[in-house]
């Protein structure tokens, strides 16, 4: 008899393993729990088309990639079904990702708390916890959404007191506003001590009459955040808002090591309380802390912020350069809503120009590494191997120096493809340690042989289309050269790896 656990099951079991993934040598028992929890389709459904399926396009661009089973699972629900239920990700039962990430545990904590802990550890667990989401949450298009905004709302962890800061940012600014109002993101982007520690508004501040605001966060938030570089501001708009921002820093609980790790406060005695003019808005005098919110529906309410956001996220999920018709819509969706992120997520992955534009992206490393753990059906543990091989691409979170996020085009990650191989080998061949994919049980899942089949007949799975002539050929080739005595195991592997690095697994 089969038993199947009903969410109030899987809750309370979440609650006691999550517990269990604290104590010493217990992440692999959490794991395996998840696993046994969550386990692939004991039947998959290869498509047998010669072009992407729609489903399989949608997954790539909105979810990191399809895990086997989950192409299905949205041609039974409908597009618009599944979209009803990814853009309500809290309606989405994550337990079983939580219990993952569980052992990730300074990500969790104050930043107060974390000066006491070893940085390095503090990155893994903030690296650990984005890559084990990226790769098992069930909120696909969250998931999307928050590495789209961590890009835009970009911070160094290697700046002082952004490292400590940051698992904060990515928790209640980043993934909490995610999928909300873009308003609520940017206040909240606005006073996190990441942010004002990244980009130096907590030293901005009035004193005396001769002194000028710090407006390096206030060029950011005009030119990176809101308007684009294009939006039609002057550099007397840029000291303006910077104007409005005085007073805001990070708490001085009266201590200096304390200084980077306290919350984030208004000074009214650092403000500059005169009048100011911002794109043509007057300010009042005497607004305190209030400027912060007149400067933000300011920004808010211009239409060249409405089509910089449009436009990064038809980059992000169609094109680059994005159609100029979709970014036109997009923006009159994104005033119409009020700045509401749902809506404008939506109309951006039904409309046309996204079906019609299967194939056109390139990956960045960090997708490409997610995209295969999905396709393979991995269970990632987001091993130091793993760690090592976003290094050595070039696409660790939150390490991009500059403000202006990691690069949208192809041409800065040329120089990655070797690393992609090498991973991908790593991967079919179960050399990443703990974070192992099991191919010959996939191929039995897709009514395969796994001693006699080519692996190009698992490239539905991989590229939601059955291999060219030339691509099976290539493998098959591959496979069938001459070698040791007993490694044909290997060699079929192999051949899998040689379809991840394939330019049909590089682009989406």
């Amino acid at each position: 008899m089969t038993v199947r656990a009903s969410r109030r099951d899987l809750l309370r079991a979440g609650a006691a393993f999550a517990a269990l993934a604290a104590l010493p040598g217990c992440g692999r028992i959490v794991e395996a729990i998840a696993a046994r929890a969550d386990p692939l389709p004991e039947r998959l459904r290869l498509p047998g088309g010669t072009e992407v399926d729609p489903a399989f396009h949608l997954l790539s661009r909105a979810g990191f990639g399809p895990r086997p089973g989950e192409v299905e699972r949205v041609l039974a629900m409908g597009r618009d079904a599944w979209l009803d239920e990814q853009l309500s990700p809290d309606s989405i039962d994550d337990t079983l990702c939580g219990l993952r990430v569980a052992e990730c545990e300074t990500y969790a904590d104050h930043p107060q708390d974390l000066r006491s802990v070893e940085p390095r550890l503090v990155e893994r667990d903030l690296t650990r916890h984005t890559l084990i989401r990226a790769v098992h949450s069930r909120r696909r298009v969250h998931e999307t959404m928050t590495a789209f905004w961590s890009d835009h709302f970009s911070i160094q962890t290697a700046k002082r007191g952004c490292l400590e800061t940051k698992p904060r940012d990515d928790r209640e600014v980043i993934r909490r506003h995610a999928l909300g109002r873009f308003r609520d993101l940017l206040r909240a982007s606005a006073t996190s001590t990441a942010m004002l520690r990244f980009l130096d508004g907590a030293e901005n501040r009035r004193l005396g009459p001769e002194d000028r605001p710090n407006e390096n966060y206030a060029r950011e938030l005009l030119e990176l955040h809101t308007l684009g570089v294009h939006g039609g501001y002057t550099q007397k708009d840029v000291t303006e808002a910077a104007r409005c921002l005085t007073g805001w820093t990070v708490e001085d609980r009266g201590l200096a090591q304390l200084l980077t790790l306290g919350d984030a406060v208004f000074r009214p005695d650092w403000h500059d309380d005169d009048g100011k003019v911002v794109l043509g808005t007057t300010i009042p005098a005497g607004g305190g802390a209030a400027d912060l919110e007149r400067l933000l529906d300011v920004v808010c309410a211009q239409p060249a912020t409405a089509r910089h956001i449009a436009r990064k996220l038809c980059r992000r999920l169609v094109s680059d350069p994005p159609p100029e018709s979709l970014v036109a819509s997009a923006a009159d969706v994104f005033r119409r809503t009020d700045g509401a992120i749902a809506p404008l997520v939506r109309h951006v992955l039904v409309s046309a120009e996204f079906d019609a534009s299967a194939g056109a992206k390139v990956k960045r490393p960090f997708e490409f590494v997610v995209s295969a753990l999905r396709a393979v059906g991995a269970e990632c543990r987001a091993t130091p191997r793993e760690l090592r091989f976003l290094e050595r691409l070039g696409h660790v979170p939150f390490h991009h120096p500059t403000p202006d996020g990691y690069p949208e085009e192809p041409e800065p990650w040329m120089g990655t493809l070797l690393w992609r191989w090498n991973f991908a080998l790593a991967l079919a061949t179960g050399e990443l340690g703990e974070t192992r994919a099991d191919l010959a049980g996939l191929a039995r899942r897709a009514g395969l042989d796994p001693r006699t089949s080519s692996p190009a007949d698992l490239s539905p799975l991989l590229y939601g289309r059955v291999a060219t002539a030339e691509e099976r050929a290539a493998v098959d080739a591959y496979v069938a050269r001459p070698g040791a005595a007993g490694m044909e195991s290997d060699r079929r592997a192999e051949g899998v790896a040689l379809l991840l690095c394939a330019p049909a697994f590089q682009v989406c």
